[in-house]
């Protein structure tokens, strides 16, 4: 087996789906890649969640944010928090493990307080890395120095963070040059999020895109045994 250093690089997701988490547990420095441009309508502040009517985006409001780094990206509504716990609150009452964590996440969202995105992003991705007992560590993009090139900076972050491994989400197949990864000894690897087991999920059909909450909330501390790389 190959040794070496492991890194992702990644933008923050709001709550992400348990892939996120599983990504992030599978290397040994994960970088949150805020330094890029906010994209409306996407994973950044907001996620899906079950409920009896179906499919639900909660969403952070933010400023209209074009031309603007996510890491710049400000919220709009100081009370987000309070509405979006109500949300989870009303929808996995009746999950299997909600009462068990509902002080947990409660807590989690009743305490952040955050003007900026990333940090909110920040704040819960590191909570629920603890919840799941996920050791990785964190960085954020602007820890290192950045260089021109979407796939020239990747390649840079590695070797700032000595790395001699890369994976990857698989969407960065339309625009990874690959060649440079190996002009610098470094392996890229792609993430594979197919396979994923069900687990007891409210209100079928069951879904695999929706928050990690949703696993907590119906599957408590086994939730990481739906995870690939606790496997």
């Amino acid at each position: 087996m190959e040794t070496g250093k492991k890194i992702a690089i990644l933008q923050s997701n709001y709550i992400p789906w348990k892939g996120y988490f599983d990504i992030i547990n599978s290397v040994d420095e994960f970088i949150i890649y805020d330094d890029v441009q906010f994209t409306k309508n996407d994973w950044r502040n907001r996620n899906k969640i079950k409920t009896n009517q179906g499919i639900k985006w909660i969403t952070i409001p933010v400023y209209n944010s074009i031309n603007k780094k996510i890491r710049e990206t400000k919220i709009t509504n100081k009370k987000w928090n309070i509405n979006h716990w109500n949300n989870l609150e009303t929808n996995y009452s009746k999950a299997k493990h909600f009462v068990e964590f509902k002080d947990i996440i409660k807590e989690l969202y009743l305490n952040c307080n955050s003007e900026y995105l990333s940090e909110i992003n920040f704040y819960f991705i590191q909570n629920i890395n603890d919840i799941l007992g996920i050791k990785t560590k964190l960085s954020w993009s602007w820890d290192y120095n950045l260089v021109n090139g979407k796939t020239e900076r990747l390649v840079d972050l590695c070797k700032q963070s000595n790395a001699t491994f890369y994976l990857s989400g698989p969407s960065a197949k339309n625009y990874i040059n690959d060649s440079l990864f190996k002009n610098e000894n470094i392996k890229l690897l792609w993430m594979d999020y197919s396979g994923y087991p069900e687990y007891n999920q409210l209100f079928p059909p069951f879904e695999h895109g929706v928050s990690i909450l949703d696993l907590i909330f119906n599957e408590g501390k086994n939730a990481n045994t739906f995870l690939k790389s606790f496997i």
